[in-house]
Order: C-alpha cells, then structure tokens, then sequence
C-alpha cells in the first residue's frame, strides 16, 4: 500500500484537523493509498490470507454465517485484506486479525454515508460555509473523493469494531465513525476516520469528576 497525495484532501484535512467547538471538537482524516503491495505489505497479505483460509478450513456447515461466507469468494477475500492493510497503514502500531476484522465491516452506500454524515458534521458543515463561503462541505468531499477514487465505481465499507477493538477510540470520544471507499478497478482506498471529542476530559477523567474528588480532598483535611 502506497500513501497518495493529493490536494482536494489536504484541504479538508487541513480544516478537520482540530475543529475547536466549545466543550468539543471535531476532528476528521481523508488518505488515498494505493492497492499495490511493498515488500512488507506482500509479506503481511499473505499472513492474512492464510489466516482466513485457516478460519474457513477449521469452519463447519453448522458454523456458517453471512461473514464466513463472504470469505469463501477469493475477490470478497482480497477486498478484506485491502482493507485490514488501510488499516495498518492508519494505525500502525495496532495488531489487526483479518478474520476478527472482517466481521466489522458494513458494505454501505452513498445515501447511508450522506445520512450519517449530515446528522453528525452539522456543525462542522456550518464552521466550513463560514470559513470558505463555497459549496458545502459535504459537497466538497463529495468532489475530492471522486477525482481520487471515482465514486460511481467505488464500494463503500463502514468500520465498526467493539471498544476493545477500536484503536482509533480516544479519550473523551463522544462519537467515531471511519468509512473506506474502495475502487476495485484503479485498485485504490480512500480512508475517512470523523470523530466527536469532548474537552471536558482530563488524561481521560471528566473534569466534573477530577472537581469532585479535588473538593472531597478539601473536606477530608477539615474538621466537621
């Protein structure tokens, strides 16, 4: 997996980087990355595949899920691979199983997308039409995506793993989503990771609740 470059993204980045709202803010991250493999990309590829030919050998009939049998199509296969390598390529310091991952991905469409992202980027839709005063953020991403990976031909996966599997989970985390759009014929990923922080949390307490415990160490030392 090669990073791309590209400038429609880096503007989008540069505004999501640290939208500051009040007691929250909002932050997001577009990456395009090549499907081609490096060295080490080969390497891990083939682990994975392993992995999941290993979890499909030792799967019975009675065993069989809409999941498992996803993964008996070698393409549905690759496309899962693709995107665990996004992933270590966005979080690399994180040990992803393919078979583990796999079972957190969503096929989506655009519409669901759209849906998701105008109920929770409302604020930041109105922070970007008074900062640039041009088409809509939405639209923007719209754009940028299609020229990098040419939505009409993209599959749209959503992530959603279990806070013990989530590594893009952080401290204060109000809401994260991440959406993988996949061109299969320019073997290309585009990575969308938004999320909603609170800046009430304290080194991951609640400032409400590091006041509290300040307060019982006042009382402690008075006499009543």
């Amino acid at each position: 997996m090669k990073f791309l470059e590209y400038t429609p993204l880096d503007r989008i980045n540069d505004f999501l980087s640290n939208l500051n709202l009040g007691e929250r803010q909002i932050k997001g991250t577009l990456e395009a990355y090549s499907c081609k493999h490096t060295g080490t990309d080969k390497r891990l590829s083939l682990s994975l595949e392993n992995e999941i030919l290993d979890y499909l050998g030792k799967s019975s009939d009675t065993d069989s899920s809409p999941p498992a049998d996803f993964l008996l199509s070698r393409s549905s296969r690759k496309t899962v691979i693709y995107l665990v390598l996004t992933l270590y390529h966005m979080y690399p310091d994180y040990d992803f199983s393919a078979v583990k991952a796999h079972q957190f991905f969503t096929e989506e469409s655009w519409d669901t997308f759209k849906q998701i992202f105008d109920t929770y980027m409302i604020e930041a839709s109105k922070e970007w039409v008074e900062t640039y005063g041009d088409s809509s953020l939405l639209e923007t991403v719209y754009k940028a995506l299609d020229e990098v990976v040419k939505l009409s031909d993209c599959e749209i996966y959503s992530y959603n793993p279990d806070s013990d599997a989530d590594p893009f989970l952080e401290k204060g985390a109000i809401w994260s989503f991440i959406f993988f759009f996949y061109n299969r014929k320019q073997k290309r990923v585009v990575s969308f990771h938004f999320c909603c922080l609170s800046n009430l949390v304290v080194d991951g307490f609640p400032m409400d609740s590091l006041c509290y415990e300040e307060d019982g160490e006042i009382f402690d030392d008075m006499d009543m």
